[in-house]
């Protein structure tokens, strides 16, 4: 089913919940980029593949939403979004593992984690991951 309406813009009740709260940009770059890679590869699991490789490259999840990375810098967040040559990797769930460590703890100040302060960057990429299923679990309630 298609993301965006006709004139471009995407379909609030066809985003993923997480996106339905997030900034415009991340709902424009999921719509278009599903609906792009759906009519190029007609399977829709790999159109949502795809959707969120691309708003992976600009956005990382930080509880029940996704938001623009820091410095509007780009690029994948982890190494399902590097594509190339495994597509069986793992992904952190929206979590940039690229980013600096006093990122990791400034988002993980943000969502609340304990024991932030002694955790290595692993560590807090997972305690994020973690904390942002969560967040998303409680969203859907």
């Amino acid at each position: 089913m298609p993301k965006t309406t006709r004139s471009g813009k995407p379909v609030e009740s066809e985003l993923p919940s997480t996106l339905q709260r997030s900034d415009q940009k991340a709902k424009d770059t999921f719509a278009q980029a599903h609906d792009s890679a759906e009519e190029q590869y007609h399977d829709g699991g790999r159109a949502n593949r795809v959707a969120w490789g691309a708003v992976k490259h600009t956005h990382e999840k930080v509880g029940d939403h996704w938001k623009p990375k820091e410095d509007g810098r780009k690029g994948p967040s982890d190494p399902q979004s590097e594509g190339n040559v495994d597509t069986h990797r793992r992904s952190s769930g929206g979590v940039d593992e690229h980013a600096t460590k006093e990122h990791l703890l400034w988002i993980a100040r943000e969502l609340d984690v304990r024991g932030r302060s002694s955790m290595t960057k692993a560590e807090l990429v997972q305690a994020i991951r973690k904390a942002n299923d969560a967040a998303t679990a409680k969203a859907r309630d």
